[in-house]
């Protein structure tokens, strides 16, 4: 019998009371205006900060922007703010002048009802539940309302007992953040020894004459543009099942699925405003937005794979911010290509493919492999926070 099976059985053998969180919690602070905080150093709690790097800000009082809710208790802090819902952040201890964005709700629980990390726990297990009840009349402005949230129905075993569930899934959420903490360096590992392979093998191929972009569109030999307008709410007036990229640095650049297309054949194509980071496109049927740039190649001369791989290793060297754009008036000019003959350059793309699917599959290995260990942990986690209801 594990020790929390030895204090069920000795403190609430007939079960545990479930109540309305209402009851041993409350939604806590009051908005405070950035001109009362003054000139002081306040910490701030927000959705950005915390999506950065899950840490507060430290800011002038009088530099915070828009009132705040202030804070003072150990608190759970839940976002009431689609599309942020379901999110949830445990704060144990509360810095002196401390305040959270309005999108959250400061959840305070009775001390001597409820654990802090009892709560969290919980809350972690009704996100789902949460979600479902939000209302709006958009997407971006739904929101968790208060009495849904405050009427959820939470056990509430002895102190004793929530203490030691608390223990163990900290214990058990530690083990977690290593292990994800690993396999995250063990893949960037991965991806650097691919950059420098990469480049190493691009830059030995690149011998002979060289030709600025601008030339090899006057031959005739590629061709660059830019992509349409294509908005949410064009995308939700004629929903469908191609893929629409837009402007990303990271991932494959999906910004939605749209009942047309613009092409169906093999492309480069590359964020303008995210980066000038450039993308190889297969033949299939998609579209890209205006701040895309696309481009089509000769491929009797030049290989489109192969010129995907020289243009990201020399793009691995520049850099593009909202003053410098990507823009196609911009790289014509800027990158320059040598063009080898056609057997070196398949030559070249068959080896970095090779290794490419290596870090892919060591990729798509990795989330599967952290989604295994969080589907183990919710498991357990909702094993722990399940108890017999008390018959009234």
């Amino acid at each position: 019998m594990s020790r929390i099976d030895e204090l069920v059985e000795r403190l609430c053998p007939d079960g545990v009371p479930y109540e309305t969180l209402r009851t041993v919690a409350q939604i806590s602070g009051r908005n405070i205006q950035p001109s009362a905080m003054g000139d002081a150093t306040v910490t701030v709690y927000s959705l950005p900060a915390f999506d950065n790097n899950r840490t507060a800000e430290r800011l002038i009082g009088s530099d915070v922007g828009s009132a705040k809710t202030a804070l003072a208790h150990p608190t759970v802090l839940v976002a009431k703010l689609n599309p942020h819902i379901p999110r949830v952040w445990k704060l144990a201890s509360i810095p002196n002048n401390s305040y959270s964005s309005p999108e959250f709700f400061p959840l305070v629980p009775d001390p001597n009802r409820l654990d802090l990390g009892f709560l969290y726990y919980f809350i972690s297990t009704q996100l789902g539940k949460l979600a479902s009840t939000v209302t709006g009349s958009t997407n971006s402005h739904k929101r968790l309302h208060r009495e849904d949230f405050l009427g959820l129905r939470i056990p509430v075993p002895p102190l004793e007992v929530q203490h030691e569930i608390v223990k163990i899934l900290d214990t058990f959420t530690d083990l977690e953040a290593e292990l994800e903490a690993e396999l995250e360096a063990e893949l960037e590992s991965r991806r650097q020894q691919y950059a420098y392979y990469e480049e190493e093998l691009v830059s030995r191929s690149q011998i002979g004459p060289t030709y600025r972009l601008s030339e090899l569109e006057s031959q005739g030999i590629i061709s660059l543009g830019r992509g349409k307008v294509i908005s949410k709410k064009t995308i939700a007036a004629l929903p469908g099942d191609y893929p629409v990229y837009s402007s990303s640095g990271a991932g494959s650049g999906e910004f939605g699925r749209y009942g047309d297309y613009l092409f169906s054949d093999e492309r480069i194509t590359w964020s303008i405003d995210g980066g000038g980071r450039f993308f190889y496109r297969p033949p299939h049927r998609y579209s890209i937005t205006n701040v895309s740039g696309w481009m089509t190649v000769d491929n009797d001369i030049i290989r489109t794979r192969y010129l995907y791989y020289v243009l990201t290793a020399a793009w691995h060297h520049e850099k593009f911010d909202y003053t410098r754009k990507a823009h196609p008036s911009v790289i014509r000019d800027l990158y320059h290509i040598s063009v080898p003959p056609l057997s070196d350059q398949d030559r070249l793309v068959r080896r970095l493919d090779t290794f490419d699917a290596l870090v892919n599959n060591l990729t798509s290995g990795l989330p599967a492999e952290l989604n295994a260990r969080r589907q183990q942990y919710e498991y357990y986690r909702d094993k722990l926070l399940t108890f017999k209801e008390l018959k009234s």
